[in-house]
C-alpha cells in the first residue's frame, strides 16, 4: 500500500466513524499535531504510531517490505 494511499484510507475511515483528530489522538493515544501531520502528509509517523491509529478505528494494518536493490 502507498503511503499516500495509506493516509486517505485512514482519514476517509475516521470521517466515516465520525471521529474527530481529537478523539482519534486520544483513543490512539498520539498528539493531535502528529495525527494532523500525518493526515496532511507532512508527518512521519513510525509504525508503532501507525498501528496505533489503526487500532484505535478497528482498522488492521499489514505493512510489506520490499527489497530495491538487485545487487544481491
Amino acid at each position: 500500500m502507498e503511503y499516500e494511499h495509506l493516509i486517505t484510507t485512514i482519514k476517509k475511515r475516521r470521517e466515516m466513524l465520525q471521529v474527530t483528530q481529537e478523539l482519534l489522538a486520544e483513543l490512539a493515544g498520539i498528539s493531535v499535531r502528529q495525527l494532523k501531520q500525518f493526515e496532511s502528509g507532512k508527518g512521519n509517523p513510525t509504525l508503532q504510531t501507525l498501528t496505533k491509529i489503526g487500532n484505535a478505528m478497528g482498522m488492521e494494518l499489514t505493512f510489506q517490505v520490499k527489497r530495491t536493490d538487485t545487487n544481491t
